[in-house]
């Protein structure tokens, strides 16, 4: 689905706001064998998760940190974001509510 070119411009809190929440979201997704490692690691260390989990933090913030320098990755969020916005403009609707709108007993 090609957007309108006049669709496609974004406001100061797009850009620097909704588009990262977006990107940090998929980030996170795709980095979840680096979250679970650290999530895991904070549990078993207590306390001493600061000094024990470096590796696992390092590995985690790397992941993310290519996601966030990526410029496809931030055009594939654009992407999504726009999409979100022209169909919550089409409907009203949220795209968040929408999907909890669906029936979950098919």
């Amino acid at each position: 689905m090609a957007l309108d070119p006049a669709e496609q411009h974004l406001r100061h809190v797009e850009k620097d706001v909704l588009i990262p929440k977006i990107m940090r979201e998929k980030a996170r997704e795709r980095c979840s064998e680096q979250v679970e490692d650290f999530t895991r690691c904070c549990k078993d260390s207590g306390i001493l998760m600061v000094l024990k989990c470096r590796k696992e933090n390092s590995a985690l913030k790397d992941c993310l940190t290519a996601y966030y320098n990526d410029p496809a990755f931030y055009e594939e969020c654009k992407l999504e974001y726009l999409k979100e916005r022209e169909e919550f403009r089409k409907t009203g609707v949220p795209t968040k509510k929408r999907l909890q709108k669906l029936p979950t007993n098919m």
